[in-house]
């Protein structure tokens, strides 16, 4: 797909990590009239940080004195105006396209960054890339309106950890065996940490096992030399 907007470049560029004050627009010397972005590649999908575009295809109006010909004092002035003002534009642009639930997600996040949820919940959230902030602030909505902790702790680690299994283990106590097919690494346990916190149910502990999963009789994978952690 052809990015053609600053909106949808600018959402792009922070699902690839880039923060929206990193991205520069530039007025282009050479351009088409029916695009509004004017990357040298047309089909490019790779995100540059100095970005050429016709801020005249959808904001004439706006900013047809800003580059008059007949001006060539200021060059520098005006093309961080230009900047500024784009910038404004496209988030203009991005909450005229959003619906509610979209900014219910924004304010969760919001809260959770401010301290709202706790110190680990805003010291943890930022191990999660942009689209899986987004996944577990719209799973902790539904956790006001349903009250499923265990539902949504299962389905908000199923859709981080991709490969992981989880296990409910009630006999004695309830427990929670979760299994992720990754390294144990910093990040990973921050993870963990931020959905046990939030999600798991006043009770209940959670037992994680990292790479190599805990034996279980009759199931050959699990049974493997080596290979093997202890419960």
């Amino acid at each position: 797909m052809v990015m053609n907007y600053i909106w949808d470049l600018l959402i792009q560029a922070e699902e690839e990590g880039f923060l929206t004050k990193d991205i520069y627009f530039h007025l282009a010397n050479i351009y088409s009239p029916y695009m509004e972005l004017s990357p040298q590649l047309l089909n490019s999908q790779v995100i540059e940080q100095h970005v050429e575009l016709n801020p005249y295809h959808r904001y004439f109006t706006i900013f047809k004195d800003l580059f008059h010909p007949d001006h060539t004092t200021d060059e520098d002035f005006r093309d961080a105006l230009l900047d500024i003002t784009l910038h404004f534009l496209a988030e203009i642009d991005r909450m005229q396209g959003m619906n509610k639930k979209e900014y219910y997600i924004r304010f969760m996040l919001r809260d959770i960054k401010a301290n709202v949820f706790g110190k680990l919940a805003s010291d943890k959230i930022n191990n999660f890339t942009k689209k899986e902030q987004e996944m577990i602030a719209l799973n902790m909505l539904k956790l006001y309106q349903t009250g499923e902790e265990l539902h949504l702790l299962k389905e908000t680690l199923k859709n981080i950890f991709r490969n992981c299994f989880i296990y409910v283990k009630s006999e004695e106590r309830d427990e929670l065996l979760l299994y992720i097919y990754q390294k144990q690494t910093i990040e990973n346990i921050n993870k963990v940490q931020l959905m046990e916190e939030i999600f798991l149910p006043i009770g209940f502990h959670m037992e994680v096992y990292w790479q190599y999963h805990f034996g279980i009789i009759d199931v050959e994978e699990t049974m493997k030399l080596d290979r093997i952690a202890l419960y």
